[in-house]
């Protein structure tokens, strides 16, 4: 009898034009380093008396289909990524073509997404995926992956796949070895690890359907947020946020002039720390800092993917 094993899963993707209705094609084949996405539906045990000690059966609760999704930083598939959380992006230029994702949009698009155990098999097709929150963190070394938080429609199981063969993408990932931290143009020295949050603020439109799904999800007021933790050899941070005064961060990844990665919050602010002596090693300080809409540009972050992808 044939087991499941997460190393023969597979992920396919692809943006769909009705929200909650799968494209019969055009999916991508997705790496993805784990996945918590799925569907669950609890059951409420009843409150019937008269019928004896033992309960009667008990019944079924709303349908909720979200999860995690945890994926790689590489220079073509986080494209997908990015466009789920900002929106289509501009795209310019021929050999390399440079994505420009900016934040504020309205809408958001909405992606199918197969998960595939074929040895089962089982293939959950998850419609109506719409991204809530992207969130990742520089550091030293280690593998640089990214989260990103979805809230489904519903979830749909069969016995054969519904997203045919997908077009695999080329990998080329990112590492934290090529990561970058500036502020206002500079490069900001002495950070030990920095994060990075953005969220949609997704509402689930929770409507009375007899097949347990939601209506939709609608994007909220958005929210960039963050911390970096810096080895504390000068006071500017502390005189910015003291001043109440904002700057301008980017968080950067290149593997050369045909292959970047450039996230900038363009008005961040930062709060005023507590400064703590823990022991005889080096002193550190960490900001929670927040972004907001800047004045020039009238957003507040911009995200930019070099590569040589012709759309997403």
């Amino acid at each position: 009898m044939a087991r499941a094993h997460g190393a023969r899963a597979q992920m396919a993707l692809a943006f769909e034009t009705v929200y909650g209705t799968p494209p019969a094609s055009g999916y991508r084949l997705m790496p993805f380093a784990s996945t918590t996405l799925g569907s669950e539906q609890p059951l409420i045990a009843s409150e019937l008396l008269g019928q004896g000690r033992d309960p009667l059966a008990p019944i079924k609760d709303a349908v909720t289909a979200d999860g995690d999704v945890v994926v790689p930083i590489d220079v073509d598939a986080f494209g997908f990524w990015l466009k789920a959380a900002f929106g289509a992006p501009t795209t310019t230029g021929t050999t390399p073509k440079t994505h420009t994702f900016q934040s504020g949009n309205w809408t958001l698009p909405s992606m199918a997404i197969e998960v595939a155990m074929p040895e089962v098999p089982r293939f959950a097709m998850y419609a109506g995926c719409v991204m809530d929150q992207l969130s990742w963190q520089m550091n030293r070394s280690g593998l640089l992956t990214a989260t990103a938080r979805l809230i489904a429609q519903g979830e749909a199981i069969a016995a054969t796949t519904a997203a045919g063969t997908p077009t695999a993408l080329g990998l080329q990932r990112f590492g934290h070895f090529n990561g970058v931290v500036k502020r206002n143009g500079t490069a900001l020295g002495n950070v030990v690890s920095a994060e990075i949050t953005y969220a949609n603020g997704l509402d689930r439109i929770e409507t009375i359907r007899n097949d347990g799904k939601i209506e939709g999800a609608d994007p909220g007021m958005a929210a960039l947020t963050g911390r970096i933790e810096v080895r504390f050899a000068d006071s500017a941070l502390v005189t910015q946020a003291i001043d109440g005064t904002p700057c301008e961060l980017e968080f950067a990844y290149s593997l050369g002039a045909n292959a970047s990665l450039t996230f900038t919050a363009h008005a961040v602010y930062l709060p005023v720390p507590r400064i703590e002596i823990p022991g005889p090693q080096g002193i550190q300080a960490s900001f929670d800092w927040q972004a907001a809409k800047a004045t020039s540009p009238a957003r507040m972050c911009t995200a930019v993917l070099v590569n040589s992808v012709t759309g997403y």
